[in-house]
């Protein structure tokens, strides 16, 4: 599943659609929790595929909830079968996050998940071996990994323009996703201060 595949294939996608739009729609779902759940490679390009079948409204929508729901799949994975292969496999990861998570919560993997330090497949193992409930994981998730998922279904939307894959996410638009994932803590940070002049 590469780009260039895509890019060949744009029509007969586009018209396979249109023959077959509700099958299509619940066909791509259940392939990208598959993929995602499974930690397999072409999520990316798979969200690009959301775009160029459903535009942006509707690609959004399908592939919010799709990566959403196999990103938890793989939590769980990670949790009930191979907690222990995870934990000696990636036992630097697993530290690190653990003491985010530790400290900081949801907030640490809402900022992971908009401005990814690690691969995505990691963080969903990973984080299946920390102490994090399923369903703050689920949502942190759906709504920390949102304004990606825009951007790559907007650049589905205009696949004629791409020339590889670092195109769709510049400099500002990872400037604009730093701002966002610092912003829990600032408004800790705020929080705290005021706090303390309360005490004053």
């Amino acid at each position: 599943m590469t780009l260039d595949r895509l890019k060949a294939q744009h029509a007969s996608l586009l018209a396979y659609r249109d023959a077959h739009f509700l099958a299509t729609g619940v066909g791509y779902f259940c392939l990208y929790v598959l993929v995602t759940g499974l930690s397999l490679p072409g999520a990316a390009v798979l969200t690009l595929v959301g775009g160029v079948l459903f535009g942006l409204q509707w690609g959004t929508l399908l592939v919010s909830f799709a990566s959403s729901v196999g990103a938890t799949l793989a939590f769980l994975l990670s949790r009930w079968f191979f907690q222990a292969l995870v934990m000696r496999r990636f036992a630097g990861y697993f530290q690190v996050l653990n003491d985010g998570v530790a400290q900081q919560g949801a907030r640490y993997l809402f900022s992971l998940r908009l401005v990814p330090l690690m691969p995505f497949v990691m963080i969903n193992i990973v984080m299946g071996v920390t102490n994090m409930r399923v369903w703050t994981f689920y949502w942190v998730s759906q709504l920390g990994m949102l304004p990606a998922t825009v951007v790559y279904i907007n650049a589905g939307t205009q696949l004629a323009q791409l020339r590889q894959l670092s195109d769709v996410l510049s400099v500002q638009i990872w400037g604009a996703f730093l701002a966002v994932a610092l912003l829990p803590w600032f408004i800790s940070l705020g929080g705290r201060f005021f706090e303390s002049t309360k005490s004053v």
